[in-house]
Formats: structure tokens, sequence, C-alpha cells
């Protein structure tokens, strides 16, 4: 590498963008709140669904195993969905305050 190249990172999902300039403080408050509202949203389906499965367990003892490994999947990706909407809750507070910082400089 040269000196005056940076190594970017990569990633599985996504790069990091290091050239982009920072999104508005409103756009980015919007966005965290809508991946706040479906985290949730899906956290909520996610754990109906597990005690839909734990349920189907009960009443069907020949698929039991495979009803309880369905539960058990979809109680991780609820516990995973509640952990981003606090995550996500934590960076609407940060956008929000930012936007404050903007607008309290008379």
């Amino acid at each position: 590498m040269a000196d005056g190249e940076e190594k970017k990172h990569h990633h599985l999902f996504h790069r990091h963008k290091e050239d982009e300039e920072p999104k508005d403080p409103e756009q980015e408050l919007k966005h965290h709140k809508n991946l706040g509202h479906i985290s949730k949203a899906t956290a909520l389906a996610a754990g109906a669904y597990a005690l839909h499965e734990k349920h189907k367990a009960k009443k069907d003892p020949e698929n039991a195993h495979h009803h309880k490994t369905a539960e058990e999947i979809a109680a991780t990706v609820a516990v995973g969905a509640g952990g981003f909407a606090f995550h996500e809750h934590h960076k609407k507070k940060e956008a929000k305050e930012k936007i404050k910082e903007g607008h309290s400089g008379y």
C-alpha cells in the first residue's frame, strides 16, 4: 500500500463509506425511528410465533422436536430484534441531541 492510500474495511453485508457526508439530523432521526418500529414489530411477531410453536409441540407429540426447534429459533430472533430495537432507540436519542445542538445556537 502506498502512503496516501487508506485501507477500507469490507464486511459481509456492507462497506464503510468513509467519504460519505453525514446525514441530515432530521433524516437520521426519521431513519432510526422507522428501524425502531420495524424491529419492535419483528420482535413481537417472532415472540408470537415462538408461542405458537410451543403450543404446537404440546398438541403434536410426533413432530414435537421440529416444533421445539422452530420455537427456539423464533425466540432467538425475538431477542435479537429486541436488542436491535434497543440499539435504535439510543441512535434515535443521539439524533435528537444533534438536532437540539443545531437549533440551540442563536
